[in-house]
């Protein structure tokens, strides 16, 4: 017994008999610990490699395919502003064209080289049958003319390329003589050329007119004008203030009544308040009815009201109302003559610039297709085109 603690006595003291025993174990749990944590590591690796490649897939390449915008754009010209469109065809409805056409600037001095033009708007059924006579009258003028054309909606123009015609159709509506709607036609005739900052004069022609004159002489004459040419006159009876409506009031009274051709040619200024009229519409278009003719009325009335000072009160085309009846006088090939020409430039004195002059009619009609030979024959010798 004493042998035996004494044993232990010793090995209690022999700190060498443990040092070699525990080396041993410390690095076995130390690889168990650390195979363990590579194990679960290993576990939550997998599913989220897995997530990192869908959604780098679907986050990503979606970004590489969107629509890039770059810092800075190309500067707009002022090219893009008074450019005239290149095409005729819009899908603006009249409301927008209306609203579109009356911008206006507010700076008078244009700041590039503008060359004023007349714009010569063709208000027809369909077919232009005096075409060939237009094209003699505008020849070596490019650049000092535009125009307009608007048909009936189901016509469709077959004019060559070479044409001066050639895609001049405006989007049009159905327009009826001594209807509201014929007015309309008129405004959407001016507000399309009123797109083009050039255009200074608006000319209003049927399919039945001609020019009298070559394209020069109309050209200064409408430049040299201190006026717009627009008939408008006080008529006291049945066809005149008898058919006004007491319902106009106030915005029209009976004394402002007025009477004119429906052949006008006004200036920019004038065209614009016309196209931008929201007043006097709506009185034509609710009580002008029945007997009463708008395209007779409405224009003459709204701008001997708003602009009395700046219309000529009479029109430049020519028309012959001594056959009587609704309409004028139909010239055809039989009456195509020197007399005829010979009543248009020398029947009666007007004023031109506060002026009395000889020279007041550069255009006229009604010429039916029939007179076409004819007038060719004529245009070099009476018309100097």
């Amino acid at each position: 017994m004493k042998a035996r603690l004494l044993a232990l006595e010793v090995g209690k003291n022999n700190p060498t008999h443990f040092k070699t025993n525990q080396p041993r174990g410390l690095p076995l749990r130390i690889l168990q610990f650390l195979l363990s944590f590579m194990g679960v590591a290993f576990m939550f690796s997998v599913p989220s490699l897995y997530m990192i490649q869908y959604f780098s897939t679907h986050s990503i390449v979606p970004v590489l395919h969107s629509t890039f915008y770059p810092c800075h754009r190309e500067p707009e010209s002022l090219e893009r502003w008074v450019k005239p469109p290149s095409s005729l065809l819009h899908t603006m409805n009249d409301t927008q064209l209306f609203w579109r056409a009356s911008f206006v600037p507010q700076i008078k001095e244009y700041p590039f080289n503008r060359t004023p033009k007349i714009a010569f708007m063709f208000l027809t059924r369909g077919e232009l049958p005096l075409a060939p006579l237009w094209e003699r009258f505008f020849a070596g003028n490019e650049g000092l003319y535009s125009i307009y054309i608007h048909s009936l909606p189901d016509y469709q123009a077959n004019f060559s390329a070479s044409s001066v015609f050639y895609r001049r159709q405006i989007p049009s509506q159905v327009s009826e003589w001594g209807m509201m709607n014929m007015c309309d036609a008129e405004r959407r005739l001016l507000a399309n050329a009123l797109l083009d900052i050039s255009n200074e004069w608006f000319v209003l022609l049927s399919e039945s007119c001609i020019p009298l004159h070559r394209f020069s002489v109309v050209y200064l004459y409408l430049a040299g004008s201190q006026h717009s040419f627009m008939g408008s006159f006080d008529d006291p009876g049945f066809t005149g203030r008898g058919r006004y409506s007491e319902k106009m009031a106030p915005e029209i009274n009976i004394t402002e009544w007025r009477k004119g051709s429906q052949w006008f040619e006004v200036n920019r200024k004038l065209a614009l308040d016309i196209v931008g009229d929201s007043i006097f519409h709506s009185k034509f278009e609710q009580f002008c009815t029945g007997e009463c003719y708008p395209d007779e009325h409405y224009f003459p009335t709204m701008l001997s009201i708003q602009s009395p000072l700046l219309l000529a009160n009479r029109s430049l085309t020519w028309v012959d109302w001594s056959r009587g009846g609704a309409h004028p006088a139909t010239f055809g090939k039989d009456d195509i003559k020197m007399e005829l020409f010979k009543r248009m430039f020398r029947g009666e004195t007007c004023f031109y610039n506060g002026k009395p002059t000889k020279l007041c009619y550069l255009f006229a009609r009604k010429f039916s297709p029939g007179a076409l030979e004819q007038l060719l024959e004529y245009a070099t010798r009476i018309f100097d085109y």
